[in-house]
């Protein structure tokens, strides 16, 4: 369930979004945004529990970011190469088509994905663990997902204070200043 606030943000709860169980009963995905529409979108951001080891679904032309929020983490294989992620990781970037395999290395994992369909520009998703600031110089949408702890963003002169394990949302122009203070929060920056 997506709100939208006056200032442009679209703001969405983690607890107001249905779980959906995944078709090998490995886990259940919460679709906490997606643009255009679920029929056909360039972008998605998820949160998944994962409960078993097993295979990922393959997306083709997608970049996908995956960020480990709550337990001891993943084993990945991506295309025969392994990546350990925890929640204490950087978010791992890798190729949506790719083969990939998940083994959870000590018990079930609490994940953040975002898809987004290639295009001419790369995406981006990192962690924000103290301050951060970025200045935007082209058009694009940005996110941030406050997980452990809640999180101010600032955008131009426009103040948004989020809770624990919700989501904001909006595309920006240009020359647009954001500044984020969050303990366990996610960035993300998806080219227009």
């Amino acid at each position: 369930m997506t709100s939208s606030n006056s200032s442009g943000w679209n703001v969405v709860r983690l607890a107001d979004v249905p779980a959906t169980p995944w078709r090998n009963g490995g886990g259940v995905t919460r679709e906490l945004a997606m643009w255009p529409d679920a029929g056909d979108w360039a972008w998605r951001m998820s949160v998944a529990d994962v409960d078993k080891s097993g295979p990922f679904s393959k997306f083709e032309g997608i970049e996908r970011w995956f960020a480990v929020l709550e337990g001891a983490g993943v084993q990945l294989d991506v295309a025969g190469v392994p990546h350990r992620v925890t929640a204490g990781d950087a978010p791992l970037y890798f190729d949506g088509a790719a083969t990939t395999d998940c083994e959870l290395i000590d018990g079930k994992t609490r994940d953040f994905n975002l898809m987004v369909r290639r295009g001419k520009e790369p995406s981006r998703m990192l962690r924000v663990e103290g301050k951060f600031s970025e200045t935007l110089h082209a058009v694009k949408t940005i996110a941030v997902y406050a997980h452990q702890s809640g999180a101010t963003v600032l955008f131009d002169e426009e103040v948004l204070t989020l809770e624990p394990a919700c989501l904001a949302w909006r595309t920006v122009t240009g020359g647009a200043a954001v500044r984020v203070a969050a303990h366990g929060a996610l960035w993300m920056e998806i080219p227009a």
